[in-house]
């Protein structure tokens, strides 16, 4: 047990210097282009799922949150929404850097959720306004902004050492849990959970995605390094993991049953794409 909690320790603190210049680089990203990026979805129009697809992919912090209150202003449609929430990529992009991931393979992954976000984006919306006809009413953005708050205020530096700090926190106990699991239970058992199954390793992946909270995409991600999933559950569970977008979303939305319905369209739409990478063989 000592040499599980001493490897523990000493495998998370060598991702600390990567962890802490990863989300240096992320937050000077938001502060440069957090309001630009905001600005060019509100003006999308129709091709709002583009865009959101486009620059939901991009490392920004807190991106799916401010797409979850510019939809709850009804500033933007639900297929922008759902484009931004399947290519965000929350904490997979700077533990996969701290991992030493190949940049070719990063790049795939992020291209893929940007594709998918975008295409679904573009299916949902054509269904929910030509299809089933409908139209959201109107909200006004200025008391949504009110109810909103920033974490980011300050400055650059403090903002990154404190993700860094949390997501160090998480990723030493996820490693522990994950290292005595396999202690016990055995890194091949531990797998056959998610391939034993045909679907069973996409529909578990996508669940656990759904968790509101950064520990989630550190599972999956960590799983898919230690090659305990594959790609198909992998995906799945990333393209659904919309991080504190979803604690925004039902805390400013009203309309609950609405928000329901976004998250089971959300979940239904990683497990497919997940089962479609799976079964097409891709590798990343």
């Amino acid at each position: 047990m000592s040499e599980i909690i001493l490897d523990s320790v000493i495998d998370s603190i060598k991702l600390l210097p990567f962890l802490f210049l990863t989300y240096l680089f992320m937050e000077w990203l938001e502060h440069k282009t957090g309001a630009a990026a905001r600005k060019r979805i509100r003006t999308a129009g129709k091709f709002g799922p583009v865009w959101g697809g486009l620059l939901g992919v991009i490392p920004q912090c807190g991106f799916s949150a401010a797409a979850s209150s510019l939809f709850a202003g009804r500033v933007i449609t639900v297929g922008t929404l759902i484009a931004v929430y399947l290519s965000t990529s929350d904490e997979m992009f700077p533990i996969m850097i701290s991992n030493a991931v190949p940049v070719v393979t990063i790049v795939k992954i992020l291209t893929c959720k940007a594709v998918i976000g975008i295409l679904s984006g573009l299916v949902l919306e054509y269904v929910y306004t030509r299809i089933l006809k409908k139209q959201e009413p109107d909200v006004d953005i200025h008391e949504i902004c009110e109810e909103e708050r920033c974490h980011c205020e300050h400055g650059v530096i403090s903002s990154a050492a404190f993700h860094t700090l949390k997501v160090f926190v998480y990723i030493f106990l996820i490693s522990l849990a994950l290292n005595i699991i396999i202690g016990l239970v055995g890194e091949e058992t531990l797998a056959g959970l998610f391939t034993g199954t045909p679907i069973a390793g996409e529909l578990i992946a996508a669940l656990v995605g759904l968790i509101p909270n950064c520990a989630s995409s550190v599972v999956i991600t960590q799983l898919y390094l230690d090659h305990i999933i594959g790609a198909g559950a992998m995906m799945a569970g990333l393209l659904v993991n919309a991080g504190v977008g979803l604690l925004i979303l039902f805390r400013l939305n009203r309309d609950r049953v609405q928000n329901l319905k976004i998250v089971g369209v959300l979940y239904g739409l990683g497990v497919f794409w997940g089962i479609i990478i799976e079964f097409a063989g891709i590798v990343f």
